[in-house]
């Protein structure tokens, strides 16, 4: 198999900090691989290495068959990037930034201009192409953004986190965009912290955490590994939690898991609609008054909770948001 992205044994640190710690990652040509993960996981700082912005300290990564250090120069002009800000200039307009960003590929005046026109209807830009990007809102922006990173039409893609900060419709739109890009043959590592999000994108998904791969397999591999149902329900009171819980633990296959807030319980368990007819009957029997009940199949969450001990959205314990974050101004000098 031809591997797009190959790391063997990665490892950056940030002072005291351990932001990469041995990482492993193999990328097929061709495909979709989310790097999921936790804030402060490594996720951000694998891209900066992949895309030439860091040195490793110790280990080798190739990406398009070339070194990431020793061929840095020859990889930028073969990989595009967008990362977590939207690099682009406010007092430009769309149109600008992206015919900016051909003449720095050295596309020249005419093919600058034809591909920027291209792109700002692909990302459904038209409109606003002669407004200054100050005036763009955040999903705007990010599109704009993505749409800077494939100018030179590269068929290496980076997408740090690409839809983080917008709201739903969005998202949605960005996801359309980056289904496009798949279905047109670019390969591309995704870093995201949304489960429904490297569910519905990724063809293989590689879990990180405290700067190594834990997990790595299609979404349904990584579902079956953490294995059986999950029972999930609402009581009346969060009183009754505790007493719920209690009366469940006989048929939890691993640990329980309370949400106080919204006095939900959720138990991992196997039997189907046996054990969802042994549980209510039990929970009668303690007088617990259930608002809902039901049995659901395994999520990428519940695949976190059972690798890591934490939510994906959560910090690993001990995190402090150390891994350093990239500024707007910084990612604008060098993505391009």
């Amino acid at each position: 198999m031809e591997y797009a992205i190959e790391a063997k044994g990665l490892v950056k640190r940030y002072g005291s900090v351990v932001a990469l710690d041995g990482l492993d990652l193999a990328v097929p040509e061709g495909t979709v691989t989310g790097l999921l993960g936790p804030n402060g996981a490594g996720k951000t700082t694998a891209v900066r290495v992949f895309t030439t912005l860091l040195t490793p300290d110790s280990g080798e990564a190739r990406v398009g068959g070339l070194d990431v250090v020793k061929d840095a120069d020859r990889l930028r002009s073969m990989i595009g990037l967008s990362g977590q800000y939207a690099a682009v200039d406010e007092d430009l307009t769309g149109f600008e930034n992206l015919d900016m960003v051909g003449r720095l590929y050295h596309l020249g005046r005419r093919a600058s201009r034809e591909r920027a026109r291209e792109l700002l209807e692909r990302f459904n830009l038209v409109d606003a192409a002669d407004r200054p990007v100050k005036g763009y809102s955040g999903g705007m922006r990010r599109r704009l953004d993505l749409a800077g990173a494939m100018v030179a039409k590269p068929h290496l893609l980076f997408l740090d986190e690409p839809t983080t900060g917008l709201d739903l419709r969005s998202r949605l739109g960005m996801w359309d965009v980056i289904g496009e890009l798949v279905a047109a043959g670019s390969t591309l590592l995704l870093t995201t912290q949304y489960l429904e999000e490297a569910d519905r994108l990724a063809d293989q998904i590689a879990v990180i955490d405290h700067g190594r791969v834990i997990a790595s397999g299609t979404s349904d591999e990584l579902k079956d590994q953490v294995g059986g149902e999950r029972l999930e329900l609402t009581v009346s009171s969060q009183d009754e939690l505790a007493t719920a819980r209690e009366a469940l633990k006989p048929f939890a296959i691993g640990e329980i898991v309370a949400d106080e807030q919204i006095r939900q319980l959720t138990v991992p368990v196997t039997g189907g609609s046996e054990v969802l007819a042994d549980s209510l009957r039990r929970l009668d029997a303690e007088a617990v008054k259930v608002l809902e009940i039901g049995l659901r199949r395994p999520t990428l969450n519940d695949v976190f909770l059972s690798l890591t001990g934490h939510a994906a959205e959560d910090k690993p314990p001990g995190d402090n948001g150390s891994e350093r974050r990239q500024s707007p101004a910084e990612h604008g000098e060098q993505a391009r």
